[in-house]
């Protein structure tokens, strides 16, 4: 467990002062908005999202995602295994082709827990820079944890004085506590990440009918790594206090926003700031864990590329439910690519 302790603003990476002095020429000249893109590659996803600066933050140009499973067979090896790097470089070499058609202004690619973990990273950087010309950059948990934070923090109301986020990906789970009293934006307190995710829990535990001891050993183990967090800043006094709101986002909590929905088939729109109640969650959990592989592969908000990584979101997401019981959670399908477009925005002047 690592745990981040660090003001919001010292995550911030700087940039090519000539290139933004190139930009803003550009924009004085009369020419077509900057448009910027973002990379972000997890343990199990790779994600682009192109947008231009408006009013009120950025208007999305273009986006593409797609399951790749970098961290396949981490857990047990150490190593990005070659199936896995070939993977992962195909969607790569599209989001790739889609960033040099809009020529953006600035591009930025990270990589998160697969990558600082694995022994043979560099050379799978090397490889994408030669294959895609993309400059991946391995973040800090610290980083990753802010990058979040900015991307969802839009969605914090300021009823509540606290805020719990969390972000439950393929190879790290990172919560963040925050303070939302301030009128820009949360202060971020502390940040922890957790060394595993839906991906690593999986291979240990099992892909397809999982046992209930199974199960319930994942959510003890997760639950007891946030007992110590907990502890440290009261949370769980302050939830009592109704002082705290709660806001997750990951493809695990954005996958229960569609099945508490009902929806036929997943949409952002109807997700993205969605309310869930503690008892619907708990419900929808216990009729996940019981079913087997195919069965989740079926229902239209999951698919057979993420049916077998389901039960490990859902356990993960109950241990955090049961720790801090705040009642409600709001679901964010937005994160790392959105604080990486607004920090670029920001040190261009193109925040609005």
């Amino acid at each position: 467990m690592l745990i981040i302790n660090d003001p919001f603003r010292e995550a911030r990476v700087p940039y090519d002062n000539n290139r933004t002095r190139r930009a803003r020429t550009g924009r004085r000249r009369g020419k077509p908005p900057i448009v910027y893109a973002a990379v972000d590659l997890g343990t199990n996803n790779c994600r682009l999202l192109m947008a231009k600066p408006s009013a009120g933050g950025f208007k999305v140009v273009g986006s593409f995602s797609r399951i790749v499973r970098l961290g396949e067979g981490m857990a047990e090896s150490g190593h990005l295994s070659e199936a896995a790097m070939n993977r992962t470089l195909e969607a790569l070499k599209i989001c790739a082709s889609k960033i040099n058609s809009v020529a953006p202004a600035r591009t930025r690619a990270v990589a998160t827990e697969a990558c600082r973990s694995a022994a043979n990273r560099q050379i799978f950087v090397d490889r994408v820079k030669a294959e895609t010309g993309l400059d991946i950059e391995t973040i800090s948990p610290k980083e990753e944890a802010v990058l979040t934070l900015e991307g969802c923090a839009p969605l914090l109301d300021r009823e509540h004085p606290f805020g719990l986020v969390f972000d439950i990906g393929g190879g790290s789970v990172e919560v963040m506590f925050v303070e939302t009293l301030e009128p820009s934006r949360p202060r971020l307190i502390e940040a922890m990440s957790l060394p595993f995710g839906v991906v690593t829990l999986a291979e240990r535990h099992g892909h397809d009918l999982v046992a209930e001891d199974d199960y319930a050993s994942m959510v003890d183990v997760v639950e007891g790594e946030l007992a110590g967090f907990d502890e440290r800043h009261g949370i769980s006094s302050r939830i009592a206090q109704d002082k705290v709101q709660m806001l997750g986002t990951s493809g695990t909590v954005t996958m229960l926003g569609g099945i508490y929905l009902n929806l036929p088939r997943y949409n952002r729109s109807r997700v993205d700031g969605l309310d869930m109640d503690f008892p619907a969650i708990a419900e929808i959990n216990t009729r996940l864990a019981r079913m087997n592989g195919q069965e989740r592969a079926r229902h239209p908000c999951i698919g057979k590329e993420r049916a077998d990584l389901v039960v490990a979101g859902c356990a993960i997401l109950e241990a955090v439910c049961r720790r801090w019981p705040a009642g409600r959670l709001r679901v964010a399908d937005r994160g790392i690519r959105e604080g990486l477009l607004l920090g670029m925005m920001t040190a261009d002047g193109d925040a609005r």
